[in-house]
């Protein structure tokens, strides 16, 4: 039993050397640059990076890593060394106690207290808007954003980040006495829903790339509540010993990019599908075939390591704990009975405030994906071990104690392997569970096939969506077999042939 036992983490643990570089402690690349989660930020993420590439440095970009905090955070902590950002989320989302429309001269100084630098604006303004489709807005006569506290019927949908930002929703609602209850919505899938006419008026970026394709109008901000949101590097203070180079490549980009320019590769991406590394490199002068990109295949490839070395980790190392505590809660009922209501207090964390609760501890990457996916796998396995040895009839108990058996030879001989297929079942749960929820793990840095999930629903791109969600749904059933050959190799053959009779 111990030998058939000790076949389930061996056949996991290979998958440790698959961990993507961020848990394994792989070298570190020179400069890491990051990077929010909508196209612009991408773009101007690849400009930064094959910006340094010409000043001989070796940069990494991790692309899409959620919303302003998260970056923010990652940022101060040294997750990353520099992203792109914009004046009026700085003085009004990261650094309080500032004038409105304060500029670079002012935010220097208090960024360098925090061992942060800022370049000088890089030559736009891409400020927050409200907008409506064309047709509607002139149906309703709608042309200012005070213009919509007269009609309490307009549906509003603004980013999630927007509806609470110090800048973006609180106090846009304050500012204009507006009626509506807005709801919050990803930013890219509110351009859709304002298309289908599910939603009336959303939040925009002045350099979106839908805002022309969908016919929008953008609403003027009478009341001018908006302040500017030039375009800036924030970067590390620390970089300026460790890669001038790529601080003088920052600086260099100040005042070489305006908004039409922006809007222009945003509408390359956006709409005529291009790949954000050749719209920067395009930018930049640099040669298309030396910017980067992989093709379909080794993309899946890089995918599937990734994907398969958050779940195999976090389930091995679930695995370990889970099992001891299910026989723990089978032991000590009283106890038990605490043990199982605190795997399933963690069952009812939401996922993706669960894997952004990580970040504080871990950092951003695959270590919290992995910290995450342990934490949920441990209810389904704590209690179907639990259930298993709860669950066998007490003469067979009797029987061992009978036979003068020490509780530890019982616990091998007798009673685990007659849990055995419960046990399994737990760890086949958990296992399938953790192939779908890992795809979250894209939302901060992990990789995995939730990648090109969330490019497609940013690009608006099923091909890109289906590139994710096909392999993960042929992962969860290769899974799924898996453990029940597992399960079959493990379980005792009287105890196969008893359940087949």
């Amino acid at each position: 039993m111990r030998r058939w036992l000790a076949l389930l983490p061996g056949l996991l643990l290979p998958l440790v050397g698959l961990a993507p570089t961020s848990v394994t402690a792989a070298t570190k690349p020179v400069v890491v640059i990051g990077s929010k989660n909508f196209t612009e930020s991408v773009v101007l993420g690849e400009i930064a990076r094959l910006a340094a590439r010409g000043q001989g440095v070796d940069a990494r970009h991790r692309r899409s890593l959620g919303g302003t905090r998260i970056l923010w955070r990652a940022l101060v902590e040294g997750d990353i060394d520099a992203y792109p950002e914009y004046t009026g989320t700085i003085t009004h989302e990261l650094l309080r106690n500032l004038p409105p429309g304060a500029g670079v001269a002012a935010l220097r100084p208090r960024l360098a207290r925090l061992g942060i630098g800022i370049t000088d604006p890089l030559g736009f303004n891409n400020t927050y808007a409200i907008g409506m489709l064309e047709s509607e807005a002139a149906k309703l006569h709608i042309r200012d954003i005070s213009d919509l506290a007269h009609h309490p019927a307009v549906v509003l949908a603004f980013s999630n980040e927007f509806m609470n930002r110090a800048d973006g929703w609180p106090g846009l609602e304050h500012a204009y006495h507006l009626p509506q209850t807005a709801r919050g919505m990803d930013h890219d899938l509110a351009y859709r829903a304002l298309a289908s006419g599910a939603v009336d008026a959303i939040d925009l970026y002045s350099t979106d790339a839908n805002i022309v394709h969908y016919h929008v109008r953008v609403l003027q901000d009478d009341r001018h509540y908006f302040p500017h949101y030039d375009a800036v590097f924030l970067y590390r203070l620390d970089l300026k010993q460790r890669a001038p180079g790529f601080v003088q490549a920052l600086q260099d980009l100040a005042g070489t990019l305006d908004a039409q320019q922006m809007r222009a590769m945003n509408t390359a991406v956006q709409i005529d599908g291009a790949s954000e590394t050749a719209v920067a490199a395009q930018f930049l002068g640099v040669p298309a075939e030396s910017a980067g990109g992989s093709d379909f295949w080794s993309r899946m490839g890089r995918y599937t390591v990734q994907h398969l070395a958050l779940v195999g980790i976090s389930l091995l190392l679930a695995i370990v704990l889970a099992v001891p505590l299910g026989i723990f809660a089978a032991r000590y009922a009283r106890l038990g009975q605490a043990v199982l209501g605190m795997t399933g207090i963690l069952q009812t964390v939401p996922s993706l405030a669960l894997f952004v609760f990580m970040i504080p501890v871990f950092g951003i990457g695959a270590k919290p994906a992995i910290a995450a996916l342990f934490l949920y796998s441990l209810l389904p396995i704590v209690r179907n071990t639990h259930a298993g040895l709860a669950g066998i009839p007490p003469p067979l108990l009797e029987s061992g104690a009978a036979l003068g058996l020490p509780p530890r030879v019982r616990l091998w001989r007798i009673e685990l392997p007659l849990a055995l297929r419960s046990i399994l079942a737990g760890v086949k749960i958990a296992a399938v569970i953790n192939v779908g929820t890992a795809t979250l793990g894209a939302l901060i840095g992990s990789g995995g096939y939730g990648q090109p999930i969330l490019t497609g629903i940013r690009l608006d791109s099923m091909p890109l969506i289906m590139e994710g969600a096909i392999p993960a749904a042929l992962l969860a059933l290769v899974m799924q077999g898996v453990f029940e050959l597992i399960e079959r190799a493990l379980t005792p053959r009287g105890l196969r042939l008893r359940a087949h009779a």
